[in-house]
């Protein structure tokens, strides 16, 4: 899920239809609910207002033309005026609810919605990118201003209002409420077909802002290759080619919404001007009282107003619906218990040689490279890690086929195979951040996804940076920041050459590729020795490194596992494969399923 794109409108491949007011946002959203019930107790309070002024002020008026003395009017003329106020209040505090509503609904989706992503984890954010998601959660939500601000309290007045001013016309004159009733339903006839329509375009338009989006983040990532190529210019011509028609399909939306309402009022006028002659009639026939005709006149077009209001901010809104709906759906996606990440071993399956992963018998079969690391693992009985039956699929691909191993501590494990063969599917499964089947165990207990990060220190293919101080960046998660320690993480990573007062910039802007990926490493080093996390697991550590750098994170990485720790290096360098104590070899399987001996294990 994410933004809706050129092919994926929500996360939800089966799709939904937008709705005037989704049961999940009311699920979902808490202040949605109060929003509902406090907004219908002041729709009430406003509707009897609504009736007060109508009557009073047909009294006053019957009454100056009867020819009532100017005192016994009194009454109803100040009745009327306290009708207009109490209209006025109760419809200032509607608003107030309104935008205070709003305000809390986004508060609680964008926290729902950013919560949902980090349950789902990679398998969510697969679906799209980062600048779609990025999109959603801050523009998409900003857009729910019209929906929840505007368009559901007219929602709520609509539902309040109009049957109860509809009853009072039946009350008051059959005639006119019966009138009523037949002309009300021409309303939502149009609104239903002019909404269809507009819904089409606004989803249209969505889905090109998702495409605006991505669009300039591609340009922005990979403009240093541009540059190279000479086509950067080229890509100011995209980007304007996207604005323009997102700018084309804005006014085609803006066109309907105006046409829309003009078809709207033109009906309400309409059926206001019948029921206006009919009482006309019967007031000259003297079949109707002139006070009771003119409350019933008075009233009629506000049995209409709501209808037409209702019409009128639906199509304002339209954006925020459909944004509404996608980040539901992002909600759903990421909290649905069937597509969280498993731990369980699945019973219908056993340990099976030969199939996809062949299944190593728990017996440290690394090779020694220094006295420290046999020492390390002499001290250890328990592997500092094991898998068992680990079955990770992307999408209907079968990634990992249920690998059984274990390692013990003090190993420099490298993992190597093609791109796309599933090796940062397997960092990410043993971090719980990807979907997958089967028992993984630190230190001989299993440990379910949600508590595995928290035991596990990781370095990311992309640094990953966070803006600040560099102490900060290095010592990120850390309860107190240790300076004796950021140094020597520093030091350990071959970054001492950057300035310890440096000032990072918003995703570690001010620092070169090479700079910024042993920063990282650093920053998994102060993990790993504060925390003292036995198993560390690092994806590409010097593919932006050159020889001299290269030497010194591999030495540093080999002083890890000598220290004891179980070491897991996703590479595909060769000095660093030489470097390593075990070999796991992946092989990329080929779609849609793979072949019994499609991946290989194996020890050095």
């Amino acid at each position: 899920m994410g933004l809706p794109s050129a092919h994926h409108a929500r996360v939800d491949p089966g799709g939904r239809t937008l709705k005037p007011l989704d049961p999940r946002l009311l699920r979902t959203a808490s202040a949605a609910r109060v929003l509902l019930a406090a907004g219908a107790v002041v729709a009430v309070a406003h509707t009897a207002s609504i009736v007060a002024f109508c009557w009073f002020a047909a009294q006053s008026i019957a009454g100056v033309v009867d020819g009532v003395p100017v005192a016994q009017l009194g009454a109803p003329i100040i009745a009327t005026a306290v009708s207009i106020l109490a209209r006025a209040l109760t419809q200032a505090l509607l608003d107030a609810l309104a935008v205070q509503g709003a305000a809390r609904v986004k508060s609680q989706l964008r926290a729902r919605a950013v919560a949902a992503v980090d349950a789902g984890g990679s398998r969510l954010l697969g679906a799209s990118s980062s600048a779609r998601v990025a999109t959603l959660l801050g523009q998409g939500l900003d857009a729910l201003d019209g929906y929840i601000g505007r368009y559901l309290p007219q929602l709520i007045l609509t539902a309040v209002a109009t049957p109860i001013i509809v009853g009072v016309l039946l009350l008051a004159d059959l005639a006119t409420g019966i009138t009523v009733i037949v002309t009300l339903p021409i309303i939502p006839v149009f609104m239903v077909l002019i909404g269809l329509s507009t819904r089409a375009l606004q989803r249209d338009q969505w889905q090109q802002l998702g495409s605006l989006a991505q669009g300039f983040l591609e340009v922005v990532q990979g403009l240093s290759t541009l540059i190279v190529f000479g086509r950067q210019h080229r890509q100011a011509d995209r980007i304007a080619a996207i604005t323009d028609e997102y700018r084309r399909r804005t006014m085609r939306v803006l066109r309907l919404s105006f046409l829309s309402g003009f078809a709207l009022e033109l009906a309400a006028s309409l059926s206001v001007a019948l029921v206006a002659v009919s009482i006309g009639i019967r007031l000259i026939d003297g079949e109707l009282a002139l006070a009771l005709g003119l409350f019933v006149l008075v009233l009629v077009p506000e049995a209409y107003l709501p209808l037409r209001q209702v019409g009128a901010q639906f199509h304002a809104a339209s954006e925020g619906i459909a944004a509404a709906d996608d980040v539901l759906a992002l909600i759903e996606a990421g909290e649905s218990p069937g597509t969280a990440p498993t731990t369980g071993l699945p019973g219908a399956q056993s340990p099976s040689i030969g199939r996809g992963w062949p299944t190593d018998d728990g017996v440290d079969a690394a090779r020694d490279r220094s006295t420290g690391s046999a020492q390390g693992r002499a001290t250890h009985s328990l592997p500092a890690l094991a898998v068992r039956d680990l079955t990770v699929r992307r999408g209907d691909r079968l990634v990992i086929d249920r690998l059984t191993a274990a390692w013990m501590p003090g190993t420099l494990l490298a993992v190597t195979g093609p791109s796309g063969a599933g090796k940062s599917s397997l960092l990410g499964a043993l971090l719980g951040l990807v979907e997958h089947e089967g028992v993984i165990e630190l230190d001989g207990s299993p440990v379910p996804a949600a508590a595995r990060t928290a035991r596990l220190a990781w370095a990311g293919q992309r640094p990953e940076l966070t803006g600040g101080p560099i102490d900060e960046v290095v010592a990120l998660g850390a309860r107190r920041i240790d300076p004796e320690r950021v140094a020597a993480s520093l030091r350990w990573a071959g970054a001492d050459d950057i300035a310890r007062g440096t000032v990072l910039g918003a995703a570690g802007d001010g620092l070169s590729g090479g700079q910024a990926q042993r920063v990282a490493l650093a920053r998994a080093h102060y993990r790993a020795t504060d925390r003292d996390c036995r198993v560390v697991l690092v994806d590409e550590p010097t593919s932006a490194l050159d020889a001299a750098s290269e030497k010194r994170v591999i030495a540093g990485l080999r002083s890890l596992a000598d220290d004891g720790r179980l070491v897991i290096v996703v590479t595909h360098r060769r000095a660093v494969m030489a470097a390593a104590d075990a070999l796991l070899e992946v092989a990329l399987a080929p779609a849609p399923r793979p072949v019994a001996a499609s991946n290989a294990a194996g020890t050095r």
